[in-house]
Order: C-alpha cells, then sequence, then structure tokens
C-alpha cells in the first residue's frame, strides 16, 4: 500500500488530509505528497524560494511524510497549462510512488488551481487501467480544503458531500504543527485557516462519525474485496 496526496500548492496537503496522511503513515505506509505549484509565486507575503522550500519539506517531516514531489506549474493559472501535461505529471508522480491511495482536491472547489488539479488526478488516477504493471487504484477520496471548499457558491458546480472520516485522534495537532511551518498561511480567528477554525472542523466532523475529531472525505472511487471486511 502506499499514499499519494496530490494538491496544488505547499500547505494543501496539511489543510485536506494532514491528520489522516500523518496517522496513515504512522502504521508504516509511505505517503507522499505531489504539489503541483510548489513555488506559489503569486502569493502575497511569500517567503523567499528557499524558506519556502524549507517550510514545505517540515511540513512533511512533521505529518511523517516522504520527500514531496515539487512541479514547477504556474500559481493561480493552471487554466493556462495544457491538460495533458498535468496529467502526465501526476501519472509520473503514481508510478514513483506506486500509490493504491490518492487523495485530491474536489472539484466544486472555488481556487481554479484546484479544479484543474482535481481533473487531471481523476484522469492519471485511471492510469491502471491504462498500463500494465501499475498498482490497482484502491481509493480515491477529494479532501475538503478550508477557504477554497466552503467557499464555493451554490450552482458554481458540485458541493462536497462528505461521506467517509477517518479519526484524527492526536495527529490533529500534527496537522495544526505542519500549517505552522509554512509562514504566512496561519491566520487569525475567524478566518478559515484559523487554528481555532481548523480545530473547529474537526471537532464538528468528529461529531458527524461518533468521533472526537475527525477529517472528513468523500469518496470519488473505491474497489475493495470481502476479505478486507475481515
Amino acid at each position: 500500500m502506499s499514499v499519494l496526496v496530490v494538491v496544488a500548492h505547499p500547505d494543501d496537503e496539511a489543510l485536506g488530509c494532514g491528520a489522516t496522511g500523518s496517522a496513515i503513515a504512522a502504521t508504516g505506509v509511505p505517503v507522499r505528497a505531489c504539489i503541483m505549484c510548489a513555488q506559489v509565486d503569486a502569493r502575497g507575503a511569500r517567503p523567499s524560494d528557499a524558506d519556502l522550500l524549507a517550510d514545505t519539506r517540515r511540513a512533511q517531516s512533521l505529518l511523517g511524510f516522504g520527500e514531496p514531489i515539487l512541479g514547477g506549474f504556474p500559481n493561480i493559472r493552471l487554466n493556462t497549462v495544457a491538460h495533458l501535461e498535468l496529467v502526465q505529471f501526476i501519472e509520473k508522480a503514481i508510478l514513483e510512488t506506486g500509490a493504491t491511495t490518492v487523495f485530491t482536491h474536489h472539484p466544486g472547489d472555488i481556487n481554479d488551481d484546484h479544479l484543474h488539479t482535481s481533473r487531471a488526478c481523476l484522469a492519471a488516477a485511471r492510469l491502471f487501467q491504462r498500463r500494465s504493471g501499475v498498482p490497482r487504484l484502491r481509493h480515491l477520496y477529494y479532501m475538503e480544503i478550508l477557504s477554497a471548499t466552503d467557499w464555493s457558491f451554490p450552482g458554481s458546480g458540485s458541493r462536497f458531500e462528505a461521506d467517509t472520516f477517518f479519526e484524527a485522534g492526536d495527529y490533529l495537532d500534527r496537522k495544526c504543527q505542519a500549517l505552522n511551518a509554512y509562514r504566512g498561511v496561519v491566520r487569525d480567528f475567524p478566518h478559515p485557516r484559523s487554528e481555532q477554525i481548523v480545530r473547529s472542523l474537526a471537532a464538528y466532523r468528529g461529531g458527524q462519525a461518533g468521533m472526537r475529531h475527525a477529517e472528513a472525505f468523500q469518496t470519488a472511487f473505491t474497489a475493495v474485496a470481502a476479505r478486507d471486511f475481515g
């Protein structure tokens, strides 16, 4: 088993499945992030290239993730990149990691980079059916990203519908530590990327699933056998 988290920007991996990915990594399953716009050159108050790279690697280390796969695609301009280029980059990440579970953005996010990352990831996720020797995909999940998924408007496309919940437990603290590793990302309350809101969402999702804290996902694809319930 191997997990790949495909996101548009640094910090999306922590916001979307920081606790879940960290908990999975703690079991010994390899988890890595594929970050399409690793340099986020359009971001305000962005640190230097060296500092951003250091922040990204520190966040992965805190989460227990392996070395991130960093793309150089243009931030807030993924719509200008040929769809095939995005798909092929993610396919290479799938081959490199042997991913059997993939997490990515919900296509209804208000952030356009998230939409294009999600669309490309869906196409790349079918690689195991197009090419022999690629591990069979078992799970594909959409994540919710605060200040992106929650900011989508009615009528703008499909809305995020939580149907799968992973218990966060003590790994919620690691998620918050990883977010704080990114300079300028965490905001003051009541911004959605404040630590209070991050923790509040985890409590709300946990309450939906009979857990103390949880991260929620929407299932895009799952393929399991009866023995998986044993």
